[in-house]
C-alpha cells in the first residue's frame, strides 16, 4: 500500500497562552510557530520533491514550492556542476491565467492526498528527452535540450496523463474515455469508445484509488502498442450525497460509495489498440475475485493482472495474453486475517525470465524471486529484514535497491544482489535516520532523502556506492526549534513509544499526558524524525508530556502483531495503549495518569472517541477529527478486510462500533469532534451520527464543523484555528 505520513494524521495541539513559569523566549516563539507551521506547509514547503534521474545520469529532475506556496515548479540539478536551474513554471505556461481543475481531476488528488497546486506531477520519457507535465486540466509537452514547451492539443478536463514508453505518444482519460495523442501530428484521437460517468474507461474506481493505491486505470504495453484499461461500472453502488451546507443555492452532488456489505463497482481489464478498434477482455473467474487489484505491464513480462476475493484473504496473479484476453495462474497467494498489497509488485525482469514478489507468507514482509511461470526460485529479503519499499532495481545484475530495517522507527538505504544477502548502502548518516528515494537505471546514481530527530528532510545526490556529489537545494523556512524526542521500547510486549517533553522540563514535575494516535493497520505513529513530531514538541510547551505508541495491529513488525486487529478495532488497540502509557510511566515518573488525554484524526480520531467513551477511567479527554463511527458507513475494501462482511460477521461490527459505546451507562470523558462537511472518504454523517447518539443518551461533547472541507485539511488559516481548539481542549480538561 502507498505509504502516507502526512500531518492531517497528527492532530496535535498548538498555541495558547504560556504556561506559567515559562520563559519569555518560549513564548514569543509560541505566539508565531503555529502561522508559521500552516503557512509553510508544515515547514515542508521549499522542499525538494519528486526527483527523478535522467537516463544519462547527468541531471536530477525535481520539483519545489516557494516556502510560503504550495505551487511546485520544475527544476533541474546538473550532477557535474552542482548547480540547478529552474526549468519551468506554471506561470509561464498559464500566461498570468488561473489554475483551474475539473471536479474529477480534484477527486483525482483527494484520493492521492495531493494539495499542491501548479506541477503535481511529471513525466520523462524513456530516452530522457522529453517531458510531459500537465497543468490546469492541460498538457505541455518540454524539449529538454532546448527548454521549448509546446501544448498538446487535447480536449478539456484530461486525468492521468502518461507518456507512451517510446516517448512518441500521451494517454491520458477524459470524458470517462482513454484518449491519445501522437506527438508529432499533436493531434486527439479517442482509444476507447462509450464510456460513460456508470460506466468509465481508464479510471480507478473509488477503493481502488483510496484503499488499493491503485490510482490509474490504464496501462500501456511495452511496445506502445496497445492499452490495457479498466472498465468500472458502477450503476448497482449506493450513491452518497454531498450537500455544502454553506451554500444550500448550489444543490447537492453524489458520489458512488461503496458501503461495507453493499454492492462494488463491477471492474473488468480490457486491451485495444491505441489506434482503437476491437476490445479484448481478460477472463477469469470474477464472481470469485471481484477485485482487480494490481495491472503491471512491465518491459520482459506479459500484462500482469492481480486479482483478490472480496474478503481478500486469497489472490491471484494472472498472465493475460493479449491477443485472447485468455488467463493463466502465475502464483496463488492466500491468508487467513487478510492480504496486504503492494502496487510496486510484481516487477518483471526485463530478460522475462521472472519477476520479483512482495509476500508476507512467513510471517512478515519478504521480497521472491519467482520464475517466468510463478514457480519459486529464491527469497530475495527475507523475513526479518524490515523490507518496506523498493527504490530502484538493476536490471544488468539484477540488484535490487530498498528502505527499511528490521527498527520499524527507522528506515535505511539497502542493496541486495543477485543470490547475496542485503547491506546497507553507506550514506554517511549516523545515528536514527528516516532514509528513502530513488535509483538510476543502471545503479549509478542515487537520490536520497533523509531525515532524522534532529534534522528536517533533505536530499543529497550520491554515486552508487554511496560517495555524495551534491544535494539539491533548498529554500524552505527552518522550524524555530528542535523537538525533544526520546524513542524507546516499553513493557512486556516491547511497544515502541516515543516521548516528547517541553523544553522547560523540570524533573520530578508531573504533567498531564496527550497520546497522539492513528493506531490503524496501515501506518505506525513512532518515527525517528523531527518533521513529525514538531507539533508534539509545540504541545509539550504549553505543558504536557506528548506520547505515541504503536500497539498490536500496526504495521512493520510481524504479520501476526499487525493481524491481531482482525474481527476487533476496539479491544486490543485501546489495552495496548494503556498498557504502553502506563509501562512508559515507570521509566517516566513525570507522566501524570490521572490527567490523559488523546487525539488523533482518520483512524485515529475514531481512536480517540472510543478512548474516552470506552475507558473514560484512563482517557479524561479526547480530540476526535474526521472519524469513522460506525463501520457499516465506511468502504468495503477497508472495512471488510479487517472486520468481514457484516451479515457474516455481526459481531464484528457491533465490538467496533462507537454507537455501541455512547448507548451504555455512564459518563465519558471531554470530547471534541472535528469533521470536515465536505468529507468524501469518511462522510460528516459519521460525527452527526455520534453527536446524536451521545445528546440522545444525556452525555455532553462538542462539535466542530470544518465548514466545505474534506477528509485534508489544507486551508493554512484552518489549519491554524484547528490546532489552537485542539490545545485548549486540553488545557481546560487536563490542567
Amino acid at each position: 500500500m502507498r505509504f502516507i505520513l502526512t500531518a492531517a494524521f497528527f492532530l496535535l495541539g498548538v498555541p495558547a497562552l504560556a504556561q506559567e513559569g515559562t520563559s519569555q523566549a518560549l513564548a514569543q516563539t509560541g505566539n508565531t510557530f503555529l502561522r508559521q507551521y500552516a503557512e509553510t506547509g508544515r515547514f515542508m514547503n521549499g522542499r525538494p520533491v519528486g526527483a527523478r534521474v535522467t537516463p544519462d545520469e547527468q541531471s536530477v529532475l525535481f520539483l519545489r514550492t516557494s516556502p510560503t506556496s504550495n505551487v511546485r515548479m520544475l527544476y533541474a540539478f546538473d550532477v557535474a556542476s552542482g548547480q540547478t536551474r529552474e526549468l519551468l513554471t506554471p506561470e509561464a505556461l498559464l500566461k498570468g491565467g488561473e489554475e483551474k481543475l475539473s471536479p474529477e481531476e480534484l477527486a483525482h488528488r483527494e484520493r492521492m492526498r495531493v494539495s499542491a497546486r501548479g506541477f503535481t506531477s511529471y513525466s520523462l520519457s524513456e530516452d530522457g528527452t522529453r517531458l510531459l507535465v500537465p497543468l490546469s486540466g492541460r498538457l505541455y509537452v518540454v524539449d529538454r535540450a532546448t527548454g521549448k514547451s509546446k501544448e498538446v492539443k487535447t480536449g478539456p478536463g484530461v486525468i492521468d496523463p502518461r507518456l507512451s514508453p517510446d516517448g512518441k505518444q500521451v494517454a491520458y482519460v477524459r470524458e470517462h474515455d482513454v484518449y491519445r495523442v501522437d506527438l508529432a501530428a499533436n493531434q486527439e484521437k479517442r482509444v476507447t469508445q462509450g464510456g460513460t460517468a456508470r460506466k468509465t474507461h481508464g479510471l480507478a474506481e473509488f477503493v481502488a484509488q483510496e484503499e488499493m493505491g491503485r490510482f490509474s486505470g490504464y496501462w500501456w504495453s511495452p511496445d506502445a502498442k496497445s492499452i490495457a484499461y479498466a472498465e468500472s461500472d458502477t450503476g448497482d453502488v449506493e450513491k452518497l450525497t454531498i450537500v455544502d451546507v454553506m451554500h444550500p443555492e448550489k444543490g447537492a452532488e453524489s458520489f458512488p460509495y461503496p458501503r461495507a456489505g453493499h454492492a462494488n463497482a463491477k471492474v473488468r481489464l480490457g486491451i485495444t489498440p491505441v489506434t482503437g478498434g476491437k476490445t479484448v477482455w481478460a477472463q477469469w473467474d470474477a464472481r470469485k475475485y471481484p477485485y482487480l487489484a494490481t495491472v503491471k505491464w512491465d518491459k520482459g513480462g506479459p500484462l500482469t493482472a492481480l486479482v483478490q476475493n472480496r474478503l481478500q484473504t486469497e489472490e491471484q496473479l494472472l498472465a493475460v495474453d493479449p491477443a485472447t484476453g485468455k488467463t493463466r495462474v502465475l502464483l496463488t497467494e492466500t491468508d487467513a486475517a487478510w492480504i496486504n498489497l503492494h502496487q510496486a509488485f510484481p516487477l518483471w525482469l526485463e530478460d522475462g525470465s521472472g519477476f520479483l514478489w512482495y509476500t508476507e507468507r512467513n510471517g512478515a514482509s519478504e521480497v521472491e524471486l519467482r520464475k517466468a511461470n510463478g514457480e519459486l526460485e529464491r527469497s530475495v529479503v527475507k523475513p526479518g529484514a524490515g523490507f518496506r519499499n523498493p527504490v530502484g532495481f538493476v536490471q544488468a545484475d539484477q540488484t535490487l535497491f530498498f528502505a527499511g530495517d528490521p527498527n520499524p522507527t527507522e528506515s535505511h538505504l539497502w542493496r541486495v544482489k543477485a543470490g547475496g544477502a542485503p547491506e546497507r548502502v553507506a550514506t554517511g548518516a549516523s545515528g536514527p535516520v528516516l532514509e528513502s528515494g530513488v535509483v538510476s537505471k543502471t545503479g549509478g546514481l542515487i537520490v536520497l532523502n533523509t531525515q532524522g530527530p534532529k534534522s528536517m528532510p533533505r536530499t543529497v545526490v550520491l554515486k552508487g556506492d554511496g560517495t555524495k556529489l551534491g544535494e539539491l537545494p533548498e529554500v524552505a523556512q527552518e522550524p524555530p526549534f528542535t523537538p525533544n524526542l526520546e524513542v524507546r521500547q516499553v513493557g512486556a510486549r516491547r511497544f515502541w513509544t516515543s516521548l516528547v517533553k517541553p523544553r522547560d522540563f523540570k524533573p520530578g514535575t508531573k504533567l498531564p499526558v496527550i497520546v497522539s494516535i492513528y493506531g490503524g493497520p496501515i501506518i505506525t505513529m513512532v518515527h525517528q524524525s523531527m518533521a513529525t513530531t514538531l507539533l508534539d514538541q509545540w504541545m509539550a510547551d504549553q505543558g504536557f508530556l506528548v506520547v505515541r505508541v504503536d500497539g498490536r495491529g500496526t504495521p512493520l513488525r510481524t504479520s501476526e502483531w499487525n493481524r491481531a486487529v482482525k474481527h476487533d478495532f476496539a479491544t486490543v488497540t485501546l489495552d495496548d495503549q494503556i498498557e504502553a502509557v502506563q509501562a512508559l510511566a515507570k521509566e517516566v515518573p513525570e507522566l501524570d495518569l490521572q490527567r490523559v488525554g488523546i487525539t488523533g484524526w482518520s483512524f485515529g480520531g475514531y481512536m480517540s472517541a472510543l478512548a474516552v467513551m470506552k475507558r473514560p477511567d484512563f482517557f479524561k479527554a479526547a480530540v476526535a477529527g474526521a472519524l469513522v463511527v460506525d463501520w457499516r458507513d465506511y468502504d468495503t475494501h477497508a472495512t471488510e478486510r479487517y472486520l468481514g462482511l457484516p451479515e457474516e460477521s455481526p459481531q464484528a461490527y457491533e465490538v467496533s462500533d462507537l454507537l455501541t459505546y455512547a448507548k451504555k451507562e455512564g459518563p465519558i470523558g471531554a470530547l471534541l469532534l472535528m469533521h470536515g462537511t465536505a468529507d468524501d472518504n469518511v462522510y460528516f454523517f459519521h460525527a452527526l451520527k455520534l453527536s446524536d447518539a451521545l445528546f440522545r443518551a444525556g452525555k455532553p461533547h462538542q462539535l466542530l464543523p470544518l465548514a466545505g472541507l474534506t477528509h485534508m485539511v489544507a486551508d493554512p488559516l484552518v489549519t491554524e484555528r484547528q490546532y489552537a481548539r485542539v490545545i485548549e481542549h486540553f488545557q481546560q480538561n487536563l490542567k
